[in-house]
């Protein structure tokens, strides 16, 4: 697979995982996300399946772009590709992500939603809500990566 029919694969990828997280994203934040909310989740299997969904896909959106659609990009931009930190620097640097504190911190959190909600709801909550706070980011980079594959006529290259 070339690497234009690469970015117009994930480019399509992107977009349908980030209608998916934004679909969840509202629906589970309708409300608040509290401690009581996270207290429920063992008896509350539909509220367990939205927050299961948001974590999978704020996770998995995060994966494709900072695992495969960056580096890609930049390659494709004739810019070094190396390890994940230098790419997200990169990344800053060009205007594709806002913040490489941000984006670390992002992915400290996918752990901490995944392995503290069994033990402490209190920082599952915190960690949530943070997760929520950073959706515009990541709404941010895709639509980033979006605009640069379309100006530079990548997806017309197949």
């Amino acid at each position: 697979m070339s690497d234009f029919s690469r970015i117009a694969f994930f480019t399509r990828v992107l977009q349908k995982e980030l209608r998916y997280l934004q679909e969840t994203d509202s629906s589970l934040f309708e409300s608040s996300f509290t401690v009581q909310r996270a207290l429920e989740l063992p008896d509350n299997p539909a509220l367990s399946e939205k927050v299961e969904a948001f974590v999978s896909r704020f996770g998995r959106l995060q994966d494709t772009l900072g695992d495969k659609v960056l580096p890609l990009v930049l390659e494709l931009m004739a810019e070094p590709v190396g390890v994940q930190i230098d790419n997200l620097s990169r990344a800053e640097k060009i205007g594709l992500i806002q913040s490489l504190d941000e984006w670390l911190t992002m992915r400290k959190l996918r752990n901490r939603m995944v392995h503290e909600y069994i033990e402490d709801s209190s920082l599952f909550t915190e960690a949530m809500i943070r997760a929520h706070e950073f959706v515009p980011q990541l709404e941010f980079t895709v639509e980033k990566v979006l605009a640069e594959t379309t100006k530079r006529g990548w997806l017309g290259e197949n």
